[in-house]
């Protein structure tokens, strides 16, 4: 058995496609240019992908059954790897969007079957090493994403942040057509009713919360209109689910108390762990003017930290209680981000730095643990199932966390902007006496233009340090519902590649 090959193989795979959710972001005010578009118009980039990678993720229990998990994960690394050098050709903005889905699509099932034939494959003893290692490609690929695209937006071309995928797929390609030979085919059937709900709720869904806080959430009609249709058709979704046991999206897994656990947990932890990737570069590229290179290079050692916190405790995760990682992760993650809620806009490197690496240790210890105690209690022909459902709570957590997130930050900093400029009226004595200082006068259009980027700055650094508070609050929140896990565990057997 070729295990540590199946292992790189499967870790470089879930890097390459989870560094496409985060490594366009800093490129899309150069893709504006280039495809003739507005700001509002390029996010859709970003949307696109999301929306459909959470709808076919559900889809890879039944696909795993339709080709067997060697054949699907060939065909969509094949297919991710195409779609990436066409998104790298595209010239216009329906090209892109067309491409970005289709890469969406093929990239959804790699996730789940990555997590899948790692459970697989290593015995139930060294579970908690596979998930640790796993836990690695899962951290490093978004964290590492906008690094990764700020240095080659700014060295080479905002093309090449799809055709880097190109090398890397290929290799994957080789390793696991050499070395992965798990089939688990069988037969199954599709329940139409449910994948019409599913794809409907889930994608509008993801559309919502990509698209929300830009349109001012319910004040427009598409986004109530889109709520409604995508509320209801999720819960027939997950009552159809519930009755007829089937292979799409598997929902009814969630009866199982470590699995429905972990989803939560996991769920509620993509809040604040996407949520501080989204803020972080806004605070430092436009309150305290970092170019888009360091921004990267600054974002770099929490992915860092992760992963080195990871390998070191991969070989003692099996013989460690996972529930007290957890929440010793939780409350890492609570102190790093707390240290960040004292942040001034005269802070220098290592104030931003150093709460990065707290926050990313403590990023491994939730991660892996929880990845690990998800499948404690799963046969391992449920294994497929369980990766789709974890994985399509991160996917919807992390969606949920960002569009909290930037909603809330938005709604602090108008708050702060109007009650900070309410008390800078030319009565203000105080306002009077720095003019004087300065020895201009309320009158003088270049002094009164610097006390709005102040007021600016201000309104900002406050709602960045309040936002930081609630995600730290969130932190502490989910530490009692890891009393939720139970430790019995289901007999499992470790199959050969």
């Amino acid at each position: 058995m070729n295990r540590t090959t199946v292992t790189l193989a499967i870790m470089l795979s879930a890097i390459m496609v989870l560094l496409d959710m985060t490594i366009a972001n800093v490129s899309l005010p150069h893709m504006m240019g280039s495809l003739g578009v507005t700001s509002e118009q390029i996010t859709w980039v970003l949307t696109a992908y999301t929306m459909a990678e959470a709808i076919c993720i559900p889809l890879a229990s039944y696909l795993t059954l339709r080709f067997g998990e060697r054949n699907l994960l060939l065909i969509s690394i094949t297919g991710f790897v195409t779609t990436s050098a066409l998104c790298g050709q595209a010239d216009t903005l329906a090209e892109m969007i067309t491409f970005r889905i289709i890469q969406g699509a093929f990239g959804a099932s790699v996730i789940p079957l990555a997590q899948s034939i790692l459970v697989q494959i290593y015995p139930k003893e060294e579970r908690g090493k596979a998930m640790a290692l796993f836990s690695v490609g899962i951290l490093l690929g978004p964290i590492l994403g906008p690094t990764v695209g700020g240095i080659i937006t700014e060295h080479l071309d905002w093309r090449w942040i799809f055709y880097v995928n190109l090398p890397v797929g290929i290799l994957c390609l080789g390793l696991l057509w050499r070395y992965v030979h798990i089939s688990n085919r069988g037969s199954t059937s599709v329940d139409w009713m449910l994948v019409i709900n599913m794809a409907i709720g889930i994608g509008l869904l993801q559309m919502v919360l990509s698209r929300g806080n830009e349109e001012n959430w319910f004040s427009s009609n598409l986004i109530l209109f889109a709520s409604v249709i995508s509320a209801v058709t999720l819960l027939l979704f997950i009552i159809r689910s519930f009755m007829t046991r089937g292979d799409i999206a598997p929902i009814w897994l969630l009866k199982d108390r470590n699995l429905a656990a972990s989803c939560l947990i996991m769920s509620c932890f993509a809040l604040g762990m996407f949520g501080i990737t989204q803020l972080q570069p806004m605070m430092l590229e436009q309150l305290l003017n970092y170019p888009v290179e360091t921004t990267g290079f600054v974002m770099a050692p929490r992915g860092i930290a992760s992963a080195v916190v990871l390998i070191a405790i991969a070989r003692s995760m099996d013989r460690l209680d996972g529930r007290m990682l957890v929440v010793i992760g939780l409350l890492l993650n609570a102190l790093g981000t707390w240290l960040m809620t004292h942040y001034s806009l005269n802070i220098d490197l290592f104030w931003i730095i150093f709460p990065s690496l707290i926050q990313g240790a403590g990023m491994g210890l939730v991660f892996a643990p929880l990845s690990q105690m998800a499948f404690m209690t799963l046969s391992p022909q449920q294994a497929t199932g369980g990766a789709v459902v974890y994985n399509l709570c991160r996917t919807i957590g992390s969606s949920f966390g960002i569009a909290i997130v930037n909603t809330y930050f938005s709604r602090v900093q108008q708050s702060e902007w109007h009650s900070l400029g309410g008390a800078l009226s030319p009565d203000n004595i105080t306002l009077q006496h720095y003019a004087a200082a300065q020895n201009t006068s309320l009158v003088n259009p270049d002094f009164m233009a610097s006390i709005a980027h102040m007021l600016q700055q201000q309104s900002s650094l406050l709602a960045f340090v309040y936002t930081f508070v609630f995600i730290m609050v969130t932190y502490l929140v989910l530490i009692p519902l890891v009393l939720m896990f139970r430790k019995t565990s289901a007999p499992t057997v470790a199959q050969n590649t």
